[in-house]
């Protein structure tokens, strides 16, 4: 039997159902689980001490384009829209292969632990030359993640009036086969599962309509979720009424796209009846706030969706567009943007962290992380704030005004994956090198 006591905390934030904040808690893991929450236990086992800390569930990702971590910065790409900047990027990604695919996948993965994050999605939606999905499961597995990999696709090229180049998409009904392999092969749907597979087709500007509704009815035929870019922006928008002639949302409808196994990175431009019917039909939405103003996206209407009812996680989406993977920071964007939209009192601290952890775990449809329950599964974040970011701070449980954005230590699955700020799974500095002489090969 493993057990680690997390001991003393200055301020243990459980995201349970009444939102509890506890002084001086602590917090027994046990072979996985969350074993007790309170003051004075004991073990026989690790001990952690925890004080001048803030301790938190492990926040979640929704949505990331992990390969995106070899190309931040790209020259050409740094202020263009969504459009151009993908047409800039695709022929660069167009040479990735498989060791592109996971060494890329553990940077950014540890990129995102070191931000506290346990649990994190990943949209990989182009598979040149024998890159395959697993490349990046298996890159997390190493690494120690909570991870929900997506079967992405693309299938409408440039010759046939897509966006991405004919080189980069695949005939249909491979497509399909490949789903079919990746969820029989590696998601497991039991309770504290490692690895969950989703389906997600691109864009609807980048798969056919016939695409989008045969996904649907075999990710529920097998039981798994589904995930796409909609509505991105006004460009997003323009496409889907030119072509479909509505709304991203009602063309979402029209293909069985919506319901509680189905989130949607973006939707910047949603209207109040999209809005509304995302809400009705429990449809989950991927808040990325920081790639939505690199891209000049726009502000997502993110008060509205949550006071109509709307799933709402948060996602650092591809590093590509963001261009750093800090879901600390990343939370603390989605709270301001809301204050310059609506006022000061449009998000608190506290609001932003709970869409960082149990907002993100619900709309991946994990109700077994994303909290500290006991349980539920020991997924923790330990945030020292005794340090410079955090001194004078009254409140230093409102974490996302003062900081730190870095963890002290996170466990995922009660293993420690992050120790004293530093990862202690994989040798960093080496994949770090890796990485660099990766993108400098891709650069020249």
């Amino acid at each position: 039997m493993a057990e680690t006591l997390i001991r003393g905390a200055d301020y243990l934030i459980t995201m349970d159902d009444t939102r509890r904040e506890l002084a001086g808690a602590d917090l027994l893991l046990r072979d996985g689980v969350i074993a007790e929450i309170g003051q004075g236990l004991r073990t026989e086992g690790k001990i952690v001490e925890a004080k001048g800390c803030v301790v938190t569930p492990g926040l979640v990702n929704t949505h990331h384009h992990l390969y995106q971590s070899m190309t931040r910065a790209v020259p050409g790409a740094q202020d263009a829209l969504l459009f151009g900047w993908l047409q800039r990027l695709y022929p660069i990604w167009a040479r990735m292969g498989p060791e592109h695919m996971f060494v890329s996948a553990q940077i950014g993965l540890a990129e995102l632990a070191l931000s506290g994050c346990s649990l994190s999605s990943d949209h990989l939606y182009l598979y040149p030359n024998g890159v395959r999905l697993e490349d990046t499961i298996h890159a997390a597995a190493e690494l120690g993640l909570r991870f929900h990999p997506t079967r992405g696709s693309m299938s409408i090229g440039e010759s046939d009036g897509g966006l991405p180049p004919d080189a980069l998409v695949e005939r249909e009904a491979a497509i399909l086969e490949d789903c079919i392999r990746v969820v029989d092969t590696f998601h497991d749907p039991t309770e504290g599962a490692m690895c969950r597979v989703g389906l997600a087709p691109c864009s609807p500007f980048s798969v056919s309509r016939e695409l989008m509704r045969d996904t649907a009815l075999l990710a529920r035929d097998k039981g798994v979720m589904l995930h796409t870019h909609l509505a991105e922006n006004a460009e997003d928008v323009a496409y889907s009424q030119e072509k479909f002639g509505c709304r991203p949302g009602e063309y979402a409808e029209s293909l069985g796209w919506l319901g509680d196994d189905v989130w949607h990175a973006h939707c910047v431009q949603l209207d109040g009846a999209e809005i509304d019917l995302f809400a009705q039909t429990r449809t989950g939405v991927a808040h990325c706030p920081c790639s939505n103003c690199r891209l000049g996206s726009g502000i997502a209407p993110v008060r509205a969706m949550l006071d109509a009812g709307v799933p709402l996680g948060l996602g650092v989406d591809g590093s590509a567009s963001n261009d750093s993977g800090n879901l600390a920071a990343e939370a603390r964007q989605a709270m301001l943007l809301q204050r310059v939209a609506r006022g000061a009192d449009a998000m608190s601290p506290r609001a932003a962290l709970e869409l960082a952890t149990r907002g993100g775990a619900d709309v991946l449809g994990r109700p077994d992380c994303g909290r500290l329950m006991p349980g539920k599964r020991a997924d923790v974040a330990i945030w020292d704030v005794s340090g410079v970011h955090s001194a004078g701070s009254w409140d230093p449980a409102a974490l996302l005004l003062a900081g730190p954005t870095a963890v002290r230590d996170l466990f995922v699955e009660g293993r420690q994956v992050v120790r004293d700020g530093q990862i202690t799974t994989i040798d960093l500095a080496a994949q770090v090198a890796r990485q660099n002489d990766l993108a400098k090969g891709l650069a020249e």
